[in-house]
């Protein structure tokens, strides 16, 4: 019995490391770590630059909320937010500001 115990561990270390790049790779794939309450204040920031300031809220809101992330700064930096960066206009221009 005492043999089984090496092999039970070794089993719950490769799990939790599975675990771990699983939800990595989900993170990756469009989904940030923001929760919905975290989007108004993110996208105040991110859209404190611009002139547009009611449309750029609006669509940073509602990116925010399927993303659940917001690129740092106030402009650029989409590739941090896959989701967020991939997000299409019918015309193919950017959704997400």
């Amino acid at each position: 019995m005492a043999a089984a115990r090496p092999y039970t561990s070794l089993l719950l270390v490769l799990a939790l490391l599975l675990l771990v790049t699983f939800s990595n790779l989900a993170e990756a794939h469009g989904r940030g770590k923001l929760r919905p309450q975290d989007c108004k204040p993110k996208c105040t920031y991110r859209c404190s630059a611009t002139s547009h300031k009611k449309p750029c809220m609006f669509f940073c809101q509602k990116c925010c909320a399927k993303c659940l992330c917001v690129p740092p700064g106030t402009y650029g930096n989409k590739q941090v937010c896959p989701c967020y960066n991939n997000w299409k206009t019918k015309e193919g221009g950017p959704k997400c500001p």
